[in-house]
């Protein structure tokens, strides 16, 4: 398919990670074998900061409620409740089960919470109030029993009240004042004060991916969340100035951000572009978007809806909205992407504050195979099944057939002794 780019990205260098993974592993090593002193000298290191206590206190707690203030402290309310209350339905949607899928074979599945969850909130360039919520309460509601919080300090070497208020709200167990990669490696591997967990949930940084990636095996990963994305598709009826405020929304969040317009209208396009400028010239956080937009930017004009769904779908993004003038219609088609906003009226940034979606979502075409966190993420499905004693005789033969041409004699035995028990 031929696509008219008005604009288009500019082409990516390829990275040379091979310094960032050595740094990573050797940072990983030392948390695993210093433990608390580790974590602590390279928070001295990184974050510059002179704290000892890496659980943050009862009255940090106390201390954080009072300091926010009582409208903010309504508004996270607000969002933890949409967060519970989606978290809830999406749980209730799924069940165990145990059927006889053939006379005398019993298979079924049961689903169980992962026991120990570490999240990372991240608190680098901006302190997003909302990640702690979006974590947590997931984990919450799939009855995981230990759910802790791993956060970068300020320089004042305190969390920020309101992150601190948010997980405490969402039913947090313990907080612990730690960021980068040393945060990641203490909950993978425990120190004297960190219990280690058995899945880590959370973006950050290129050093936290690339920590987490590291220690996939060691404990479970959600996903590998990269630079913020945003495909938007649109037709004649789009408005410039919503898409384009809409399109810096998700570049101001970084400088390898991407963003691109589909569109069938080649005016939409042009006024977008012109739009974004505009916008850019006023924007407080203009160093940051700009950065993105100049070299991740993209504008294309496409013949028709279909044609934008494909280019969407390839792109696989992690947000993707549909300003279309019947935006559902279009939904059945499209099949890669993290979360879906249909319709001008719904804003993505609503999602990523307060709606009740989950914020924490797949990049880098990762939606072509996975979703977002939610509640599924803490939940193992563990299946099992049992026999009647004519079921067994079916499947003993069949395996000790199979396990004969295989020459797996122990295989063959396991089935061909319970055929010589039969009674």
């Amino acid at each position: 398919m031929a696509y008219e780019y008005l604009k288009e990205a500019k082409p990516a260098k390829a990275e040379d990670l091979s310094e960032l993974r050595v740094t990573v592993a050797d940072l990983i090593q030392q948390v695993k074998v210093g433990g608390d002193q580790a974590v602590y000298e390279l928070a001295k290191k990184f974050d510059k900061i002179d704290r000892r206590a890496l659980k943050v206190t009862e009255e940090e707690f106390y201390n954080a409620r009072k300091e926010v203030p009582l409208t903010l402290k309504e508004d996270i309310n607000f969002g933890i409740n949409q967060i519970r209350n989606f978290a809830k339905a999406q749980r209730e949607s799924l069940s165990e089960f145990e059927a006889e899928i053939y006379p005398g074979i019993h298979l079924g599945h049961r689903l169980i919470p992962v026991e120990n969850v570490g999240t990372y909130v991240p608190g680098g360039r901006y302190p997003i109030l909302s990640a702690a919520q979006m974590l947590i309460v997931p984990a919450k509601v799939a009855g995981s029993k230990r759910v802790i919080a791993c956060t970068p300090p300020r320089s004042d070497g305190k969390v920020h009240p309101a992150v601190l208020y948010a997980a405490q709200e969402s039913g947090v167990d313990d907080v612990y004042c730690i960021g980068g990669v040393q945060a990641i490696a203490a909950m993978a591997y425990g120190t004297e004060t960190i219990k280690p967990v058995d899945i880590i949930a959370g973006p950050g940084n290129k050093w936290v991916t690339e920590a987490k990636r590291q220690v996939n095996g060691i404990v479970g990963l959600d996903l590998q969340a990269g630079p913020s994305e945003i495909l938007i598709i649109a037709d004649e009826t789009g408005e410039a100035d919503i898409i384009a405020a809409d399109l810096l929304g998700q570049l101001e969040h970084d400088p390898n951000a991407r963003c691109l317009l589909a569109t069938t209208s080649r005016q939409l396009a042009v006024e977008t572009i012109a739009e974004v400028e505009k916008q850019l010239s006023v924007l407080s956080t203009a160093d940051v978007a700009r950065i993105a937009w100049e070299n991740q930017g993209e504008a294309v004009v496409v013949s028709d809806l279909n044609e934008a769904a494909h280019v969407a779908n390839d792109w696989a993004p992690e947000h993707l909205e549909i300003h279309t003038k019947y935006p559902k219609v279009l939904l059945p088609k499209l099949t890669n992407y993290g979360a879906a906003f249909l319709g001008v009226e719904t804003a993505e940034v609503f999602a990523d504050k307060v709606a009740g979606t989950n914020h924490t979502l797949p990049t880098a075409r990762a939606a072509r195979y996975t979703g977002g966190v939610w509640v599924g993420t803490f939940l193992k499905w563990l299946t099992h099944q049992w026999v009647s004693q004519d079921g067994m005789k079916l499947l003993a033969e069949i395996t000790v057939n199979q396990s004969t041409i295989e020459g797996m004699a122990a295989h063959a035995e396991s089935a061909a002794i319970r055929l010589r028990k039969m009674k």
